[in-house]
């Protein structure tokens, strides 16, 4: 039993150094908990234990929910065309790339190549809401659309890792049933739950949610899917009714970033090897160019197509080519399944890190919009969708 504090003191001790020092150098804390990490399983000994693996699956589930549900259905659905179309290719343009140059090239199984094709597709939410929010560009036109777009490809990364991998039996169909059926009943059920039970010290309407969360997880788990898939269209449906409660998100964005996504994102650097990264340095440069380019030649043409300044074009595109959070959870998700090895385990997390890293800073340092007024759609003609965004205004 002393063993098991002295374990909590060393994993949160680790969380609350990773939080000072993200403080101290603005790097995002996620970074920076995987970072620490990384040094704790290579050279002080951190390994997991089944608590803390429990804390480590349920911070992923819950980051999940939460990228779900920061959703502005509003702003979703005005620009829903250009979302759909640049979000989708941001998912689909990445996952073939990565996935056929793991499989054709580097000779990985090709369950594996799937893995990497997930993992390298994402977009990272976190970072770019983090962005938005610093620049304030989330309040005008082309900061809503990149975040509509970003959700877009993360549930196409969501729904790959959860269809790819999954068992297609009875318990699938039952997964399937059930959550179609709780998805369609939720958001009322939500909005009658923290309207009749919500402001108590007792947090009610936070104990709904997890019971959702693990229900539906266990459910998709046993039908040997992936439980972020439920948690992300749970997120997504109940989007709305977060909007309007804005202390209720705070509340579980403070449970979820104190006490559970330390475990997940220290557990996730504690899995990498530092040998088998300095074996493959040659196939991480190569791994990230094969992102980077990918996520460039989807993206960018299509900003031009939504007729997007040539700044705001390559904007967009820089920060569509981030990753962290779900590229890690896929990542993890790969090793702890036994379908990649800690090799590539250690590959993959490398290159999401660093596509988390440099693009941003390629945005932010280059290509960051000057325009400091919101921008309105105009409607062009032909096609009758097509956006307008000037240059400078």
């Amino acid at each position: 039993m002393e063993h098991v504090w002295f374990t909590a003191a060393s994993w949160i001790g680790l969380a609350l150094l990773a939080s000072l020092i993200s403080i101290r150098t603005g790097v995002s804390v996620a970074l920076v908990e995987i970072f620490l990490g990384m040094v704790g399983g290579n050279f002080l000994g951190f390994h997991t234990v089944p608590w803390i693996d429990v804390l480590a699956a349920f911070g992923s589930m819950m980051l999940t929910f939460l990228a779900g549900a920061e959703i502005d259905p509003v702003s979703f659905r005005k620009h829903l065309k250009p979302s759909l179309v640049i979000g989708g290719i941001s998912f689909l343009a990445p996952f073939l790339g990565a996935m056929a140059f793991t499989y054709f090239v580097n000779g990985w199984d090709l369950r594996a190549a799937q893995i990497a094709g997930v993992a390298l597709s994402t977009t990272s939410v976190a970072v770019v809401y983090a962005v938005m929010i610093e620049t304030r560009l989330n309040e005008i036109d082309i900061g809503k659309l990149i975040l509509a777009a970003c959700f877009v490809t993360d549930l196409g990364t969501v729904l790959a890792l959860g269809v790819l991998f999954a068992t297609y039996n009875r318990w699938m169909l039952v997964f399937v049933v059930v959550t179609g059926l709780a998805l369609w009943v939720l958001p009322r059920l939500s909005r009658w739950m923290f309207k009749k039970y919500g402001g108590r010290v007792s947090e009610p309407e936070v104990k709904f949610i997890f019971l959702v969360l693990c229900f539906l997880g266990a459910l998709a788990v046993t039908a040997s899917s992936e439980a972020v898939l439920p948690a992300y269209l749970f997120g997504l449906v109940v989007a709305g009714v977060f909007v309007q409660d804005k202390i209720l998100i705070q509340r579980m964005r403070t449970i979820t970033f104190t006490l559970l996504t330390p475990f997940f994102f220290i557990k996730a650097g504690a899995l990498i090897s530092l040998p088998a990264l300095a074996a493959s340095l040659g196939l991480i440069a190569l791994l990230f160019m094969v992102k980077m380019v990918t996520k460039i030649v989807g993206v960018w043409p299509l900003t031009r197509f939504y007729r997007m300044g040539k700044r705001e074009g390559s904007y967009c595109t820089l920060l569509m080519a981030t990753g962290l959070t779900f590229g890690s959870i896929s990542a993890l998700y790969g090793l702890t399944n036994g379908i990649i090895n800690q090799a590539q385990y250690s590959v993959l997390v490398t290159v999401v890190i660093a596509s988390a890293v440099v693009p941003t800073f390629i945005a932010q340092t280059w290509f960051q919009p000057k325009t400091t007024v919101p921008y309105e759609p105009v409607v062009l003609g032909t096609p009758d969708h097509l956006l307008h965004y000037p240059e400078e205004i």
